[in-house]
This record gives structure tokens, C-alpha cells and sequence, in this order.
């Protein structure tokens, strides 16, 4: 009887894989395509289709015996597909506010050295906002800022220094000189102090 049972789940396993291999081989390439349409990027596309195979593999025995299973890896690829843009999307605003710290950065540094009293630059209320300023920021963020602005040390060398990634620094330099920039709006000629590294 055990033996029989073994026989009746190894024919099943069989037909498992030969209906896997039937849907692999019809089904792959229009999936491949229908990802990269979107995905726009031939190796991450053919990823996503293995991956969403495997995904209905590992999961078969828990779907219902009349699913539509293209349908449903499709589905499991239109997700991933949603997923990979989504992601990429998040990395294109942050490059895309990067850019415009640099250009901000760039167009203050013109307009206040055309703008610069040296007399005024190191102005007693000038530095009172600034060191107010800065004691208002998270501790790490101070630490960052402060090694970069103070100590000259490039963004590398802040990573390595605070065991963080150098995005972590860019986040925490951006944090610092966007609270500076709102509460140096009257005294722009002293930003440039802070922008130049």
C-alpha cells in the first residue's frame, strides 16, 4: 500500500514537471517581452519572468486546482515589474534632488560672492543662528556635517570614518543645509561659508 502511495506521488511530481516544463517553454518568451515593455532592460526582465516561474512553482500546491496559472504568473510579473519601477523611480527623485542641491549649491555660491561684504560675513548674529542652528540637529547629522564642513573630509572618507554609505552622508549633509538655507534666508553671503567643500 505504502508503495503504491510512493508510486502515485512520484507519477504526480512527474506530471508537475512536465506540465512546468510544457508552460516554461510556451509561455517565457511572451512573458520576457510583456516585462521588458515595461522594465525597458532584456537581463532584468528575463529575471523577473524566471523569478516569477519559480515563485509559481514553490507555490503550486497552495492554488486551487481550476487557476488560471499563466494569468497567475503574469500577475507575479506585472508585480515585480511594478516593483523594479517603483524602486527605480525612488532612486531617480533622489538623483534628480541631488542635482538640484548641486545647482542650488552653484547658483548661491555666484550670487553671494557678487553679494559679499566681507565686513558683515562673520557677523556676531550671523554665527549666534548658525551655532543655534546646528544644536538643533540630530546628533549624528551634526557629526557628518561637521566633518564635512569643518574638517574638510570628503564624503568616502565620512562614510568610512561613521561606518555609514556615502548616500547616508549625502542625506545627512542635505538635512543639515537645508535647515541652515531656511534660516539663513536674510544672510545668504554666509551660506557660501558652508556650501564650499
Amino acid at each position: 500500500m505504502l508503495r503504491k502511495l510512493e508510486i502515485v506521488e512520484s507519477m504526480a511530481e512527474i506530471s508537475d514537471i512536465r506540465f512546468f516544463n510544457d508552460l516554461f517553454v510556451n509561455y517565457r518568451l511572451r512573458f520576457v517581452r510583456f516585462a521588458n515593455t515595461y522594465v525597458r532592460d532584456l537581463v532584468i526582465a528575463e529575471d523577473i519572468t524566471t523569478e516569477s516561474f519559480m515563485a509559481y512553482w514553490e507555490n503550486r500546491e497552495n492554488l486551487p486546482s481550476d487557476s488560471n496559472v499563466p494569468a497567475y504568473i503574469l500577475t507575479i510579473i506585472k508585480n515585480k515589474c511594478l516593483n523594479h519601477l517603483q524602486h527605480n523611480e525612488v532612486r531617480t527623485k533622489v538623483y534628480s534632488n541631488i542635482q538640484s542641491d548641486v545647482s542650488w549649491e552653484m547658483q548661491m555660491r555666484i550670487m553671494t560672492l557678487e553679494a559679499c561684504n566681507p565686513e558683515q560675513l562673520f557677523s556676531f548674529e550671523v554665527e549666534k543662528i548658525v551655532n543655534d542652528t546646528l544644536s538643533t540637529l540630530p546628533e549624528r547629522t551634526l557629526e557628518v556635517f561637521t566633518l564635512s564642513r569643518y574638517k574638510n573630509k570628503s564624503h568616502k572618507e565620512i562614510a568610512a570614518e561613521l561606518n555609514i554609505t556615502t548616500k547616508g552622508v549625502e542625506f545627512h549633509i542635505t538635512k543639515a543645509l537645508s535647515l541652515l538655507r531656511e534660516r539663513l534666508k536674510d544672510y545668504m553671503t554666509f551660506i557660501v561659508t558652508f556650501l564650499s567643500a
